[in-house]
């Protein structure tokens, strides 16, 4: 059964697939693998055009589909299938580009060189905050790479990903993007079926389990992130506002957004009041979104019941009476409160940020990276080289100056320690789903 996040109301239900069900659409995956990994990759490069371009002529209906399963505004909605239509095209242009290492003359009278060869099929498991735009960052380069993918949507948002797969039979062919639609038996089945890869972003929970299912076949793993924002003394003006639209942007549900504020005890009630007042101008309602579904602001609702911060900011609730039921939840700054504190502790995924006071700026790192979690941060100050020293000791795998949740195809963006093992995004992505070969020829 799925459920309108705005209203908390039944809207439409779709299959849960069983053992039986997920057999046929990974066999169906494996029949496709000869046929799309052997094409020419301007042959392959020209079908993920295609496929973008499909997209793009319906981009209104992928817009309609994202709002009916995450119940975000509009704009965001629109700017995630334009980053869609965006990174189809990125990766259709970087699979004819060359990334083999050591081919020559690398011994004597030998020549050698290396082939990048597809894993096979990938099943690739996304999560419901951003449910078509985390399934092309698995998807997009796991085909790019040569690859069959069945792709698993969260079940509580597979509308856009339906009308995705109905594109790519017509752009890619039959069986070369196919999804198995259901809830986490289904995810359990998928990673234990007859793939070759699983590729997986969600909790971390979730995140060891599929590792111990995956046994010894590539796992890509993105886990959550909780983080870190460290605000110096000459933080420009606009720092305040920047991270209120960041942390409050899909509702507060990216991995990647800022949660934990950490500042100088001389700042810090200006940074807990900047804050607040920034917070209190973004409106749940009509800035941002609901939360995603009951389960979530249940597990929202518990970590603030349990945060014993002293000082609270909530923002506005702008809804209609229709929609006063829905998942809403206003955004808020946490302060004053203790470092074991769960709302530091814990990724709250929604709309909130804690504020931290350290006592030095190496006090400020050591809190920084003193959580499980490791996947981004941001540094917001004017001495470059003290940003640049803090950027560098930060345990993060993507940094922002001044700016915080920028992203682009170009640029990879993958998690440390609980925050997973795999890359996203840039050329670097379709190592996750390729395995090189060397072949070395006797040429005496």
């Amino acid at each position: 059964m799925l459920t309108n996040p705005r209203t908390a109301r039944h809207r439409s239900s779709f299959e849960i697939m069983g053992a039986d069900r997920v057999t046929e659409v990974v066999a169906a995956a494996r029949r496709a693998t000869t046929g799309w990994a052997g094409l020419a990759t301007a042959d392959r490069s020209r079908r993920i055009w295609h496929l973008a371009a499909a997209i793009e002529d319906r981009a209104d209906v992928f817009v309609a589909a994202e709002q009916a399963g995450t119940g975000k505004p509009r704009h965001e909605a629109e700017a995630e299938i334009a980053e869609c239509i965006d990174l189809l095209r990125f990766y259709a242009g970087v699979v004819r580009g060359d990334l083999t290492p050591g081919s020559g003359h690398r011994l004597a009278d030998r020549e050698s060189w290396v082939r990048w060869e597809p894993l096979g099929v990938v099943a690739a498991i996304v999560p419901w905050n951003y449910p078509l735009l985390m399934a092309v960052w698995r998807c997009a380069p796991a085909l790019a790479a040569g690859n069959t993918v069945v792709l698993k949507p969260a079940e509580t948002t597979p509308d856009s990903v339906l009308l995705a797969a109905e594109c790519a039979a017509e752009a890619l062919g039959p069986g070369v993007l196919t999804v198995a639609t259901g809830d986490r038996d289904t995810g359990r089945i998928l990673v234990e079926a007859a793939v070759d890869a699983v590729a997986f972003t969600g909790s971390p929970v979730g995140g060891l389990d599929v590792a111990s299912r995956g046994g010894l076949r590539r796992v890509s793993l993105e886990l959550g992130g909780n983080c870190p924002a460290i605000v110096l003394p000459d933080a420009p003006d606009e720092t305040y506002v920047s991270l209120a639209r960041a942390s409050t942007l899909n509702a507060g549900q990216s991995c990647a957004a800022p949660a934990r504020v950490i500042t100088l005890p001389d700042q810090y009630d200006t940074v807990v009041s900047r804050l607040g007042d920034a917070m209190r101008e973004r409106r749940a309602g009509v800035d941002f979104g609901p939360l995603n579904n009951t389960d979530q602001a249940a597990r929202f609702d518990a970590i603030l019941d349990r945060s014993t911060a002293k000082i609270r900011h909530c923002g506005p609730t702008a809804v209609s009476p229709d929609e006063s039921e829905g998942y809403w939840r206003p955004s808020i700054v946490l302060a004053d409160l203790d470092p074991e504190d769960p709302a530091v502790r814990e990724e709250v995924f929604g709309p909130v940020l804690t504020v931290q006071r350290a006592e030095s700026l190496e006090d400020a790192v050591a809190l920084a990276n003193g959580v499980s979690q490791a996947l981004a941060a941001s540094v917001w100050g004017r001495d470059v080289g003290q940003i640049m020293r803090i950027a560098r000791v930060l345990s993060a795998g993507e940094v922002w100056v001044n700016c915080h949740l920028e992203q682009t195809g170009d640029l990879p963006h993958g998690g440390r320690k609980q925050s997973g093992n795999g890359t996203d995004l840039s050329v670097l992505a379709l190592a996750e789903y390729q395995r090189p070969k060397t072949i070395t020829v006797n040429i005496s």
